[in-house]
């Protein structure tokens, strides 16, 4: 009972962390804060994780393996189809579709985590730094090769930087729907997820096959 008991409150502390970080930032929210958003103590964070920056990177390690998996998996799967177009196309959605998954089912999507990592990015702390790198530089990497594969002649800056323009298109898609709506004056739906991975894939796909030579 006390293991359940524990374990119980140990999510807690890292759910309650993962909204707090994604409000405010990595750097503003005290531990204080933390465990008692949590109704927890101080000392019961010490205990399970040791520092902020651990729980940090357990919240990440917790959200990212499900999700780089799911990626790598569709990214395997996508590799395969011989059309170079078509197999760009499944690439750019084997990235992007993970990220719309709610992460309510443990799958490392969703607004929130996607807010926190948006957030924790620009603060520029270290420790958030490192740990962010250590989570997706790998997938990251797979995939920028994957892409490369499908546009011959592509200069690495170019993908560097479209890889990074997708990521952005991802992130603004996510945590601010609502402004998608409102320029729209409500013809266009913001928080349409199918329709969002449509045209964040169909706008990579357009972007990274102009770098063709």
């Amino acid at each position: 009972m006390e293991e359940t008991v524990g374990g119980d409150v140990r999510q807690r502390l890292i759910d309650t962390a993962a909204t707090l970080f994604s409000r405010n930032g990595y750097s503003a929210v005290s531990m204080r804060e933390i465990a008692k958003a949590a109704d927890a103590n101080v000392g019961s964070l010490t205990y399970h994780f040791g520092s902020k920056a651990n729980l940090l990177r357990e919240i990440y390690e917790s959200r990212t393996a499900p999700m780089n998996a799911r990626r790598l998996e569709l990214l395997g799967e996508a590799k395969r189809i011989q059309d170079r177009h078509d197999r760009l196309r499944a690439i750019l959605r084997a990235y992007v579709v993970p990220a719309f998954s709610s992460s309510s089912h443990g799958d490392g999507g969703g607004a929130e985590f996607t807010r926190m990592r948006a957030i924790l990015s620009a603060e520029g702390n270290e420790d958030a730094r490192s740990i962010i790198a250590q989570a997706f530089d790998t997938t990251s990497r797979a995939f920028i090769d994957a892409i490369g594969e499908c546009v011959p002649g592509a200069p690495i800056d170019g993908l560097i930087w479209r890889s990074q323009f997708l990521l952005g298109s991802l992130y603004y898609a996510l945590i601010n729907p609502e402004r998608v709506s409102r320029l729209s004056d409500g013809r266009v739906d913001g928080n349409d997820h199918d329709r969002a991975i449509e045209q964040i894939v169909e706008a990579s796909h357009a972007s990274f096959l102009a770098l063709a030579t």
